[in-house]
């Protein structure tokens, strides 16, 4: 066990030294080229030290500040424990929000935002959370405003599953979701999140076969070496999906 202790201590050192001795533009790219291949909770925390170490170097925060958004929300949601998952995308929120007085003309910080406002919500249970949709929606309509090609269509994305998870009372609607999820289809045709989300939208409104197409196409689709973590994840749902008792039903 000191063994194993003293050898921690001494990776831990080598990172360290090895972060001091780079400028902040560099570690900005070295933390970025870690997210990119990212496959693990180690990775994760090791692009969130880089980050983390950049903010403290650079005079322009921007870019340091979204970009700890954007982590944050990768590892809660490879977290367990709903109260720590929320803790750490309340970190999330925080660091967009000090983005978006930075630079409010830029679409980044709104889109992290209005994500971890999402999955902060998640966990903290819908119900408990409807007080968050309307932040969301402003978000990611910003983000509309500004790039609506953000992400490949993110912010339709993300509006389409609010309107999909939000109860009809609370202002959801599974017609509003297909909207914004087509939209972000045309935007980003490839990407395997909006397709998972569709799927999972026409199921809902009983359109099996339509739904059975998205996800195929999502398992047909090549590892991305741009997106690691995130294809693996995508077609994990897609798979889980597939076992929905509608399926089922249809045959």
């Amino acid at each position: 066990m000191r063994v194993k202790t003293v050898f921690l201590f001494l990776v831990l050192l080598s990172l360290s030294l090895f972060l001091f001795s780079q400028n902040p533009e560099e570690l900005i790219s070295q933390a970025d080229k870690l997210y990119i291949e990212m496959k693990d909770m180690e990775t994760a925390q090791e692009a969130l030290a880089t980050y983390r170490k950049a903010l403290q170097e650079m005079e322009d925060k921007y870019a340091p500040y979204w970009k700890m958004a954007r982590i944050h929300y990768y590892i809660g949601s490879h977290t367990e424990g709903k109260r720590e998952k929320q803790t750490i995308f309340s970190q999330g929120i925080y660091y967009a929000k000090k983005a978006i007085v930075l630079e409010p003309e830029k679409p980044d910080a709104y889109y992290w935002l209005g994500v971890n406002y999402g999955v902060y919500g998640e966990a903290r249970g819908v119900m408990k959370s409807l007080f968050l949709v309307d932040d969301i929606k402003e978000a990611m309509n910003k983000v509309i405003e500004l790039d609506r090609s953000y992400e490949d269509g993110g912010p339709d994305r993300v509006l389409g599953r609010v309107y999909f998870k939000v109860p009809g009372i609370a202002g959801g609607s599974k017609k509003k979701s297909l909207e914004h999820l087509l939209k972000s289809k045309e935007i980003g045709p490839q990407d395997p999140l909006t397709r998972v989300y569709l799927a999972d939208t026409y199921l809902a409104l009983k359109e099996v076969e339509k739904a059975k197409a998205e996800l195929d196409y999502v398992l047909s689709l090549d590892d991305d070496p741009c997106w690691v973590a995130g294809m693996a994840d995508t077609k994990e749902q897609a798979q889980e999906l597939l076992k929905h008792k509608k399926f089922r039903e249809k045959k």
